[in-house]
């Protein structure tokens, strides 16, 4: 077959591809600016069948798909050919860039005959061809021929339009069985924990000996892990973004772009610009503690390609699946503190502890409050539920220096005791925590079977309403609103039911979590100063308590909860000690 360049071609930048006119065509081009729109669509999909079937379908092929249209259009004398390509894009997504422009060209009214391969070249949806065909085309004057089809809109000897309907049905049909059999690989990948994303995270690379298992990128994680590090501290997303723009660090895609990795998404003018969604993908992304997970997100349909986040309770994971860049402490900890996240304050301010102080009697944050006038001894931190005269808490002011002497006071005597009297500290704080587990198990427990029991018998209660309404005992209004009812009881039992589940293994888990603690506290043996990660790693909860006055002077307890293990009474266990 004669080449493009032979016939005279000359090709623009896609998706539209300009030709140039043939030499035997000049007159014919004098009589119309009319183009010729030759459309050429290659998908994945094509591609995969075609080599599952042992061959590679040649035509096909962008290429020679362009050939076989061009060879067409000289032979048929159509003036000004042009082509119109999207190479890699579904027939089932009509939202192509290539189908698109011609679409505005046709609409333009600058379309006189448009010619595809065949028909499911133009698309694999049997309603929105047929509806081009059949609609768009004539309302606009434009001859449709699909070549191998035989298909040709004014040609009273090609294939008529109900054959037309019943070939574009069985395109469909193809798509919908190829979309099954991937959707069914897929599955049967996924479920053996092979990573389904094509895009490895940022940080990661894929093994050069192994596509399936990432390897750690050493100066990416780098990156990943400054990111984890400063949200410890305190850093919000935003902050974190413009922190790294500050410093030119390079953003996810442009680093790998300079790297030769393939990434999906456009560059950026600014190779160092971060955008605050980034950094939360980065910040909420588990893979980063070295587990697979496969299944995040779904769509409906192929014709509906909105990606719907997967609940997680539905996804897999897979651990232990490749080298970790995060701790699962860490990670776990930055979620706590994202749940936590605070607004900043006018004057662009914040406190290490935002997020982080709450009011021992009502359970509300405390607002850090401050100006652009205020001294640094005036920053306070004040009841959200408090109002003057009008709320439903009192202020527990707490002024932030104070604040922070008090929590930097108790860290230290935590720290000296855990290191100093580690095998006190476990024997008292593993009794203390068995007899309250003990205690909250029970309890838990107690409700869990009231909840499953009541599950079961709201199952039996709707199978009697229906064998009611069936025989004509109630009425089909009251089997309605009964069965409403009871649903939506079902339902508020289940997220009960799977929420005690929980609490009954975080509280089974507290012995396993006191080590933990005793091992991070001794991270910190020799910190000199409070610093954010550490007040972040160690802190879970300050509890703010109303001032007492009743000695003539004002007094105000503050109490604070430990990461994994609650409340340390450090100043008993001290007494203890040195008795």
């Amino acid at each position: 077959m004669t080449n493009t360049q032979s016939l005279g071609t000359i090709e623009a930048t896609n998706p539209v591809l300009a030709v140039a006119p043939l030499k035997e065509e000049t007159e014919m081009l004098r009589a119309t600016d009319k183009i010729t729109a030759l459309y050429c669509r290659l998908s994945v999909e094509d591609l995969k069948e075609d080599k599952k079937g042992g061959k590679e379908d040649e035509s096909n092929s962008i290429q020679n798909q362009k050939m076989i249209l061009l060879q067409y259009a000289k032979e048929h004398r159509f003036p000004n050919p042009t082509f119109f390509v999207d190479d890699g894009y579904s027939g089932t997504n009509y939202d192509r860039p290539g189908f698109q422009t011609m679409l505005a060209e046709i609409e333009a009214g600058r379309v006189a005959v448009c010619i595809t391969k065949d028909l499911s070249r133009l698309g694999r949806n049997s309603s929105l061809t047929g509806l081009y065909i059949n609609f768009t085309f004539p309302k606009y004057n434009v001859r449709y021929i699909a070549i191998n089809d035989h298909f040709d809109t004014i040609d009273p000897n090609s294939t008529d339009s109900d054959i037309a309907g019943i070939k574009n049905w069985f395109n469909e049909f193809f798509a919908k069985d190829t979309s099954r059999k991937i959707r069914a690989v897929n599955k049967a990948k996924g479920e053996r924990g092979v990573p389904l994303t094509t895009n490895v995270p940022f940080g990661y690379r894929k093994d050069p000996e192994d596509k399936m298992k990432w390897v750690v990128d050493e100066a990416a994680a780098l990156v990943v892990k400054r990111i984890f590090k400063l949200c410890m501290e305190g850093r919000g997303p935003m902050q974190i973004a413009k922190l790294l723009q500050a410093e030119k660090v390079l953003n996810p895609t442009s680093y790998k772009r300079r790297e030769g990795i393939k990434s999906p998404s456009p560059e950026t003018a600014d190779p160092y610009h971060w955008n605050t969604n980034t950094v939360v993908h980065i910040l909420e992304r588990r893979e980063y503690t070295g587990c697979t997970v496969n299944f995040k997100t779904y769509t409906n349909s192929i014709w509906d390609k909105k990606q719907r986040e997967t609940p997680i309770e539905k996804q897999a994971v897979f651990y232990n699946t490749h080298p970790a860049i995060i701790e699962q402490e860490v990670f776990d900890k930055v979620q706590q503190i994202r749940k936590q996240r605070h607004r900043r304050t006018k004057t662009g301010k914040s406190s290490l502890f935002s997020g982080m102080v709450y009011c021992a009697d009502c359970g509300a944050k405390m607002r850090y409050c401050t100006t652009n006038y205020f001294e640094k001894r005036q920053d306070h931190f004040v009841c959200a539920n408090y109002r003057s005269n009008t709320g439903s808490c009192s202020a527990h002011f707490i002024r932030a220096v104070v604040l922070e002497e008090l929590v930097w006071m108790h860290m230290k005597a935590v720290i000296f005791y855990v290191t100093r009297y580690e095998k006190h500290f476990r024997a008292v704080m593993e009794q203390r925590l068995r007899m309250s587990s003990e205690e909250a198990i029970r309890s838990y427990k107690t409700q869990l079977a009231q909840a499953e029991r009541r599950l079961a018998e709201l199952d039996r209660l709707f199978i009697r309403i229906y064998e009611d309404n069936v025989s004509g005992r109630i009425t089909d209004e009251r089997f309605s609103l009964m069965s409403k009812t009871y649903e939506d009881e079902q339902a508020q039992l289940k997220v009960d039911i799977h929420r005690l589940r929980q609490e009954i293994e975080v509280q089974e888990r507290q012995i396993e979590d006191l080590e933990k603690f005793i091992q991070r506290v001794h991270k910190y043996e020799d910190l000199q100063e409070m610093t954010p990660y550490a007040l972040r790693e160690l802190v879970k909860g300050i509890y703010i308590e109303a001032p007492d006055k009743s000695s003539g002077k004002r007094r105000q307890g503050v109490r604070i909860s430990y990461d994994l293990v609650g409340f340390v009474p450090v100043e008993e266990l001290l007494k203890q000690e040195t008795a």
